[in-house]
């Protein structure tokens, strides 16, 4: 009998997992890990009751439950990533960081130690092997894939991973956790980065970098209001910018535009169909290919910019194994510096990179 290690996190997700792989005849353990210490157990960071929950489904289930401490390599891979890219003007995920260093990686080596055959979370993704390796898919529920956070992994990891929901609809999860009687079966899902949780986010990033106050100005170069430090503003924000709700001549909504670190300025537009808002080329860089190698430029790609947003048609200027140029027949709302770019071939997620610069066309040509 084979045995799969699971992340379990005190979620639905996660408890319908172990369930289903102890069904299909699995030597099954679960694995609560703690990764963030910092005020701990407060209202926004509430990892001592997610252990209770996971407890509580694994004893249903009928199967052990650990838990491991991570904080001290959370910490040195990813949250101190977070706060490099924040300082630089750049907007980063941590939880594509997390999945690639910590549960993919220090949580693999930590249940291969334990004997485990393989390791097991309660993502929205699929693995499939072919005659040239390990292929990521997308979720089959399109509304909860969750491969964008997971194009970082390699054939090894990959090789090791299982994702028992991956096939199946969030409300059909929900539906089986209620049948079984899993006390989390209605419980809210997680939102936002894992170290952060509902807590605001300015509040806590406060904690961590210093403001640098400076102008807020529109397109046409006037003055409209101060900030509070670029590293507090993402591109394509709206709500938030401290520009007291005007909306001036055409009545529109206020978006972030640009940050210009030199001048210490950020630039605001209105309208969510403003041309600044709006990008045909970027660089992406410290790429990640799932085969090991990147596709090739005649190679028909769809991309992602950022998790939420539809997959856009791209075409590849230069793929290298560390580095991506693309360019976008129809351009991409506020792409991000910080945030990752994503290649597709239909269901298949090929890896990505981390948007570095902004171009135009021209430039990329």
């Amino acid at each position: 009998m084979k045995t799969v290690v699971i992340g379990m996190s005190g979620g639905v997700d996660s408890a319908v997992s172990a369930y289903l792989l102890k069904k299909a005849g699995f030597e099954v353990i679960g694995l609560f890990m703690k990764n963030w210490e910092d005020d701990d157990d407060t209202e926004y960071c509430s990892s001592r009751q997610d252990f209770l929950d996971a407890a509580s489904a694994a004893d249903v289930i009928g199967i052990d439950l650990e838990a491991v401490n991570f904080a001290k390599e959370y910490k040195e891979r990813v949250f101190a990533d977070f706060l490099r890219e924040y300082s630089a003007g750049r907007t980063p995920n941590p939880d594509v960081l997390c999945n690639a260093e910590i549960k993919f990686n220090a949580f693999l080596d930590h249940a291969m130690a334990m004997g485990a055959d393989h390791i097991a979370t309660g993502h929205y993704a699929r693995v499939r092997e072919t005659d040239h390796g390990f292929e990521l898919l997308r979720g089959t529920d399109p509304a909860k894939d969750q491969s964008y956070f997971l194009h970082r992994l390699n054939q090894s990891q990959l090789s090791k991973a299982v994702f028992p929901v991956g096939g199946m609809n969030k409300t059909d999860v929900r539906a089986l956790a209620r049948e079984l009687g899993l006390p989390v079966a209605n419980k809210k899902d997680s939102t936002g980065i894992c170290f952060i949780g509902e807590r605001p986010f300015r509040e806590f990033l406060n904690r961590y970098l210093p403001t640098h106050p400076g102008p807020i100005k529109r397109d046409d170069g006037k003055v409209i209001g101060e900030h509070m430090g670029l590293s507090f503003y993402t591109l394509g924000q709206r709500k938030g910018i401290g520009i007291g709700g005007s909306r001036e001549g055409s009545g529109k909504p206020w978006f972030v535009a640009r940050k210009d670190l030199k001048t210490n300025t950020l630039w605001v537009v209105q309208g969510h169909d403003h041309p600044w808002l709006k990008t045909d080329a970027l660089r992406a860089v410290h790429a990640s290919w799932v085969a090991g190698t990147p596709p090739k430029p005649e190679d028909a790609v769809t991309v992602k910019t950022r998790y939420r947003a539809p997959d856009g048609s791209c075409r590849i200027v230069a793929a290298a194994s560390d580095a991506i140029d693309l360019i976008f027949p129809e351009p991409q709302w506020a792409a991000t510096p910080g945030q990752s770019a994503v290649l597709y071939q239909g269901e298949v997620c090929l890896g990505g990179g981390f948007i570095d610069v902004i171009k135009t066309e021209e430039k990329l040509s």
